[in-house]
């Protein structure tokens, strides 16, 4: 490819990303320049919108359009897919030195509006379980389009009528089910660390149990264990346990 060319792109990239403050390659017409910048800023949009319309709301449009212009300027997007967006959208809330004043919570509850997208895309194969299976002496299967979410804000609650103004740590498990519905569970910090105990290693339900009565300093593990069994099984009837390994 022709090193003239290239430079081309480089500085044809650079005007679309930020138009505003980097003028057009000499000798491209305005029009045409005009309708590759209006439809590359559009199409951004059009995924972060889609993704994100509780954080746009609350935000207001004007505010919101100077977040989108930031994030194409600013933040590189390594990935050809545009599914990635969103994703990247999050990142860029949590990682960049953004200017404009923005609500404490606003980049968790952007990750919250995500996580839907997320599982709803997952591919994560199911793996093999026997779903009756002896949750407390078998191997348990969790479900692997899943995500166990910890959040410094009660963001599954923000919305027009309320906005948090101190934090409220909040722990909520986005799982998608039999029927491909995406489902939202708010669960204890006891539940979420149980999920995660799964998630990192292949225990029993009575193994996962017994290792939270010591974390706990349960006086009772006998009682933990009653306890856990029911959770177990609740957890299995929502969709977030599968069963246990064959």
């Amino acid at each position: 490819m022709p090193a003239a060319f290239q430079a081309f792109q480089r500085e044809f990239g650079r005007y679309l990303r930020d138009p505003h403050h980097v003028a057009r390659p000499p000798g491209l017409p305005a029009r045409r320049a005009g309708i590759y910048r209006d439809l590359v800023f559009n199409n951004l949009c059009g995924f972060v919108d889609t993704c994100f319309p509780v954080c746009r709301s609350l935000l207001g449009e004007p505010r919101w359009r100077r977040l989108c212009r930031t994030f194409q300027r600013d933040w590189p997007l390594p990935s050809p897919w545009f599914r990635d967006i969103p994703r990247e959208f999050v990142r860029y809330l949590g990682a960049a030195d953004i200017r404009q004043p923005l609500p404490r919570w606003l980049a968790e509850l952007a990750h919250y509006e995500w996580a839907e997208l997320a599982v709803d895309v997952s591919d994560a194969p199911i793996p093999p379980c026997d779903p009756a299976g002896d949750l407390l002496e078998r191997p348990v299967v969790l479900n692997p389009a899943l995500m166990n979410l910890a959040y410094a804000w009660p963001v599954q609650r923000i919305g027009p009528d309320y906005r948090p103004r101190q934090p409220q740590p909040t722990h909520l498990v986005v799982y998608r089910d039999a029927d491909d519905r995406v489902r939202f569970s708010e669960v204890t910090p006891v539940t979420g660390r149980l999920l995660d105990l799964f998630a990192s290693e292949t225990l029993s339900g009575r193994q996962a149990i017994l290792r939270l009565a010591e974390e706990l300093q349960h006086p009772d593990p006998g009682q933990w264990l009653g306890f856990g069994a029911a959770l177990l099984a609740d957890l299995r009837q929502q969709g977030i346990l599968l069963g246990s390994q064959p």
